[in-house]
């Protein structure tokens, strides 16, 4: 029963929180005063480009210390008629000097010296892309290409978009950068500078879509179909900046219906770019079909602050004289580049693999007289529309 007064009343029970029971509280139920969380934002803005500048740090001093340690090889093995063995020595006096730490190993060691021999001023170290970049990406830069240049270029790739080290080998293996610019466009005469050097540096010729495992006879929707289920590798090899849209992108124009092979925006143009695919030759027809698409996006998707939208015809083959001629007169911002499904095989491998009859015989896999094959064909119309209507 609740108390009583003496007046017969019932006594007010006291509901605020003692002190003490304030201090029981978590801090994180608290309630945060005004502005607390802008504040919070910017303190762990400042921790995170704290962490960063010491990592920064720190690997640019690791990289100067073994491109001394290169240095100093290089010189006395030049200059004191120190003799190859020697780096086994070092390496051997150093693990034993220093045993918890890394990285002096022979094999390391020769990397060190090549390391110096490539950058022979220190300044590069400090000032180019180089610097920035772990050891790890160094190694990959110094083994798999031959040129100053192209270690700095793709150095400086690298550092912009933040590039792990498979990215980077894969790039290089790829021959991104080399492929970069050379599309046939009309960029120059359809947009103003500098969108039409972006613009055209951020198309490739040719396009190499090998990790789709496709036959070269493949059709445009398979290619299609392949592209986006692999779109994460289509992304990186489309370069820095495209984000996917769609697929099949629907437009409707005049009561017909027409549809985009595939949809993208670009983030440094902020503009949609649509990409048509064509399993053949480049025919000039082509060209005015992309420009009639270009200008329904235009019309009916592109926002107030989106630039003009680009085209891009991947094609399996192209005159570049005929290419030119039908983008002279377009009216519509657009390239053309050639993909590539399979890179050719040297003639040498190419006749040292074995035939299907020859692995069917190894294998014992021969079907029997009167069976047959599954052979996996491409989906019927009443399928692919049903996976249509799925997605």
């Amino acid at each position: 029963m609740a108390s009583r007064t003496k007046t017969g009343r019932p006594s007010r029970t006291n509901t605020k929180p003692t002190k003490k029971a304030q201090a029981n509280v978590p801090a994180s139920l608290t309630r945060a005063p005004s502005g607390y969380a802008a504040w919070l934002s910017e303190v762990k803005a400042r921790i995170h480009a704290a962490q960063q500048r010491a990592i920064l740090a720190v690997n640019r001093e690791l990289l100067a210390l073994y491109w001394r340690i290169g240095r100093d090889i290089l010189v006395r093995q030049r200059r004191a008629g120190w003799g190859a063995g020697i780096v086994e020595r070092v390496s051997v006096d150093l693990r034993a000097a220093f045993p918890q730490m890394q990285g002096f190993s022979r094999a390391n060691l020769m990397y060190m010296r090549a390391f110096a021999e490539a950058w022979p001023d220190e300044a590069t170290i400090v000032q180019q892309p180089v610097g920035q970049l772990p050891w790890g990406h160094n190694l990959v830069l110094l083994t798999r290409l031959k040129t100053a240049q192209a270690r700095l270029d793709y150095a400086a790739r690298a550092a912009e978009h933040g590039w792990s080290r498979a990215v980077l080998s894969l790039h290089i293996e790829q021959r991104t950068l080399e492929r970069e610019g050379k599309a046939v466009t009309n960029f120059a005469e359809r947009l103003p500078e500098p969108r039409s050097d972006l613009a055209r540096e951020s198309l490739k010729d040719p396009y190499r879509f090998d990790f789709l495992t496709l036959g070269a006879e493949a059709g445009e929707r398979e290619l299609e179909d392949a592209l986006v289920t692999h779109i994460s590798r289509f992304l990186i090899e489309l370069g820095a900046g495209f984000a996917y849209v769609g697929r099949q992108v629907h437009l409707e124009v005049d009561g017909r219906d027409f549809y985009l092979d595939l949809l993208f925006y670009h983030l440094k143009l902020r503009c949609y770019v649509v990409v048509e695919l064509k399993a053949g030759e480049f025919e000039p027809e082509h060209a005015g079909k992309l420009n009639f698409y270009l200008s329904a996006v235009d019309a009916r998707m592109r926002g107030e602050h989106d630039g003009p939208t680009i085209g891009l015809l991947l094609c399996k083959t192209k005159s570049r004289v005929i290419a030119e001629y039908a983008l002279r007169d377009t009216n519509k911002p657009m390239g053309v580049a050639e993909y590539q499904l399979v890179q050719a095989l040297p003639v040498r491998l190419e006749t040292s693999l074995p035939s299907i009859k020859q692995l069917e015989s190894e294998l014992g896999e021969s079907p029997a007289p009167g069976t047959r094959h599954r052979v996996r064909g491409r989906p019927s119309p009443a399928s692919a529309s049903k996976k249509a209507s799925r997605e």
